[in-house]
């Protein structure tokens, strides 16, 4: 093995220059000069592939003893080593930055999600350029980089075409390819998509046979055949992170009927089977017990008999997803395969991001987002029944039960958001490296966490790691490399201490020990009353001999519980956890939350094309009196299309011209639609074409009266009974002209949306109770003016 000549802990590496004699003349014998080599990692780097899969509890898998059937990875454990003690950091945002950099969440300021992130260091989405991303320092030393899928790690004020694009995988990431989509969760049929920092199209429908997950390892694919083809003595790191099994749970119908009649029985008896197989395979202790069902998640036998078929099809379908996914992974290590590169690659197949998900209300839910509003109630039985066949087919936005997120966590209590026990935050994990790792099939016991992914890819590629990025002095790495545990599985276990909190579920494990309170029920997200933090019970568990936190302690080994408390305290004072931060819709919005807003003022000024613009890149309208002003040219024969449009079939509003005529459409969650249109058709030529929305007020989410104007004439009147109060969609967007992805209206598709006419400009306003019928150029300048 040549020796390494780049001292790599400074990064880029510091060109040097050639030394010796310099020639007059290039023809001259003693001319001479090393050849340019390309930069390269040290000899015998492998391959790095990462793939974390989303909201997968650790009773989910067949790999880890659970009913979704994973084959390729049973493949890889049985090539590689599995981890039954893998923990993540209960949430996605937090878990992927933790996973990217090797630090603790609040240590990259991702202490929640990034729609929820506060001033507060730990907490504002923001990662310090002392901590560079694992992906920089490896590109940094001759890697080839790639992601594929979910990119949840973007402030959500720089996620507007303008950027910055810091935080961007392609942009200080430090991946040289990004394809995939920036947000926690995305329409698997019809995504919003990015390549690089650009907005794309999906290059299908879903008609078409398009997925999501089907097009991102597609692209994986055939990047890493591309990458071996042109560079092959370069290694690569490929990160895929698909948005499945994430809500909405959105799969083809024929993996689907593979369930049918699997989970009829329902989550209780799921969970024994499932604790059972979990035993059998040896993937927990013997000695292990099943932890109890708390009274806050209902049995299966208190559910309506009338909804049992409902929350059957919601499990099958999301078993169907996982199967999917994972055989869609399964194509990309074929391809490692094929290319004779799978020995030399170091694969992390770490399934799930957190534990299951239980978001999904306690009877499931057909589109998500009623929960997220506080309107779950107009999910009726009545209304989950006549919707049970589309479960999972793109007219649907469907999540399952909290019944089901439990069974999927088993055998711990709990579930996603509960960062205080197991079921959280215990993923299980699979590293494969055959040309390193004797112990085919073993199994790993060890304490590991997220964190600890980069220094192992660091120590596996033989790169320290770097005192300085960009001309930035680095911070240590928190983690702790898992590469000793390839050699055995009796060594003692390095990672001994570690915090979690999330929404102020919080714990702390150190030496086998764990002490850990709950604070707060994910699925309760409007209403509900907290407790103070120092009223909040702590329980003890004392892991050597009680693997699932089965048996509480506090009361036996109050002088433990202290210690670990305080223990908590240190190490929440260290990485920044403090402030604790239990609100929920404050932190929503950007000024309660102290986050920055790329919106000042009650007006914004559009221009036609603008497009792929998050909630958080426009003024909002909700729970508020709005208007809508557009400035068109009508040509003879008249107009179609989209003015302005924001969300999509799921939850949203637009404003468009069907059959000449303007129309307002309002949708609330894509289970009540109010329409109202003007009389007569806009005539041709350049015109004013307005909308006034008057909020009832009274509370959230209350309705309102619309009225329509045509140069400052009434052409319309109509009525909205109800609106969204916190959120239209979390992957569709705002577009002026046009609208991407799905449409709010049914009158219309994404390919025919475009205006027919010539759209000039578009201004939204809220309390419009003061605004003119007609805007004047003066105005439109004022509320340009206003956003400098």
């Amino acid at each position: 093995m040549r020796p390494d000549r780049h001292a790599r802990t400074m990064l880029p590496i510091p060109d040097r220059p050639a030394a010796g004699l310099t020639t007059y003349d290039a023809k001259d014998p003693d001319t001479s000069y090393p050849p340019i080599e390309p930069l390269l990692p040290p000899d015998g780097a492998p391959n790095v592939l990462v793939i974390l899969i989303d909201d997968v509890g650790f009773g989910a898998s067949s790999a880890f003893g659970g009913p979704c059937r994973t084959p390729t990875a049973e493949r890889l454990a049985a090539g590689g080593l599995r981890y039954n003690r893998f923990h993540t950091t209960a949430l996605c945002a937090p878990t992927r930055q933790a996973l990217l950099t090797g630090r603790n969440h609040h240590s990259v300021g991702m202490g929640s999600i990034t729609e929820t992130a506060t001033s507060a260091p730990g907490n504002s989405s923001l990662r310090p350029n002392t901590k560079a991303p694992l992906a920089l320092t490896l590109r940094l030393n001759g890697y080839s980089t790639a992601q594929f899928g979910k990119c949840h790690e973007v402030p959500v004020w720089q996620t507007s075409p303008m950027g910055p694009f810091d935080a961007w995988p392609t942009g200080g990431g430090g991946f040289e390819t990004f394809y995939g989509f920036i947000g926690g969760e995305n329409n698997q049929w019809d995504p919003a998509l990015y390549e690089g920092t650009t907005p794309i199209e999906p290059p299908a429908t879903a008609e078409e046979g398009y997925h999501l997950t089907e097009d991102l390892i597609d692209h994986a694919c055939a990047w890493v055949r591309q990458q071996k083809a042109l560079m092959p003595d370069k290694p690569f790191f490929v990160y895929v992170a698909p948005g499945a099994t994430h809500a909405p749970h959105h799969v083809p119908a024929e993996w689907i009927e593979k369930y049918r009649g699997a989970f009829d029985d329902g989550w209780d008896v799921q969970r024994e089977r499932t604790f059972a197989r979990q035993k059998e395979l040896g993937v927990i202790p013997a000695d292990a017990e099943l932890t109890v069902r708390h009274d806050e998640i209902p049995a299966w036998d208190d559910m309506p008999d009338d909804l049992k078929p409902v929350l059957s099809r919601q499990m099958e379908v999301y078993a169907a997803f996982l199967e999917h996914t994972d055989h869609h992974v399964g194509r990309l290590i074929d391809a490692l395969e094929d290319l004779e590169v799978l020995g030399d690659t170091l694969v992390y197949y770490i399934i799930g991001d957190n534990g299951a998900s239980a978001e999904g209300t306690v009877n499931g839910a057909f589109n998500e987002m009623a929960n997220f509003n506080g309107m779950a109630a107009l999910e009726t039985p009545d209304f989950m029944r006549s919707k049970m066949d589309e479960f999972g087919s793109p007219t649907s936005y469907n999540h399952y039960a909290v019944g089901w997120a439990w069974a999927m966590d088993t055998p711990f209590q709990w579930t996603k958001q509960v960062a205080s026990h197991w079921g959280g935050t215990r993923n299980g994990t699979i590293v494969h490296w055959p040309s390193t790792i004797a112990d085919r099939g073993g199994l790993r016991t060890q304490f590991t966490h997220v964190i600890d992914v980069a220094p192992t890819v660091l120590e596996a590629a033989g790169l320290p790691e770097p005192a300085m990025v960009n001309g930035v002095l680095q911070a240590p790495i928190e983690g702790t490399s898992m590469l000793y545990t390839f050699d055995g599985a009796d060594i003692p276990e390095r990672h001994d201490l570690q915090y979690f909190e999330m929404f102020a579920n919080r714990g702390v494990y150190h030496r086998g020990w764990s002490a850990v309170t709950k604070h707060r029920t994910p699925w309760v997200m409007v209403g509900g009353e907290l407790p103070a933090f120092d009223d909040d019970l702590w329980e003890l568990y004392d892991g050597s001999s009680d693997y699932s936190q089965a048996h509480d302690l506090a009361a036996e080994r109050p002088d433990m519980l202290a210690k670990l408390q305080r223990l908590w305290l240190i190490e929440a004072t260290k990485y920044n956890v403090l402030p604790l931060d239990d609100r929920t819709g404050e932190r929503l919005e950007p000024t309660m939350a102290g986050r920055p807003t790329l919106i000042r003022g009650d007006s914004q000024l559009f221009f036609p094309g603008m497009g792929r613009l998050s909630e958080n890149s426009v003024v909002t309208v909700k729970n508020r009196s709005f208007s809508v002003t557009a400035e068109v040219e009508v040509p003879d024969g008249g107009a179609s299309g989209v003015l302005i449009a924001q969300g999509g079939r799921f939850g949203g509003w637009s404003v468009y011209l069907r059959d000449g005529r303007m129309t307002f459409c309002y949708n609330v969650l894509g289970i009540q639609s109010f329409v109202v249109s003007s009389e007569e058709p806009v005539p041709a030529g350049t015109h004013q074409a307005r909308m006034e929305f008057a909020y009832d007020g009274g509370g959230l989410g209350k309705g309102g009266d619309v009225t329509l104007y045509v140069d400052g004439g009434p052409v319309g009147t109509g009525r909205v009974d109800a609106t969204q109060a916190m959120v239209f969609s979390a992957d569709e967007t705002t577009d002026i002209g046009y609208e991407s992805g799905t449409t709010v209206s049914p009158d219309y598709t994404a390919r025919d949306s475009r205006f027919t006419g010539k759209l000039l400009w578009v201004q939204l306003d809220v309390g419009t109770d003061d605004h003119d019928h007609v805007i004047s150029p003066e105005e439109r300048l004022r509320v340009a003016m206003a956003r400098q």
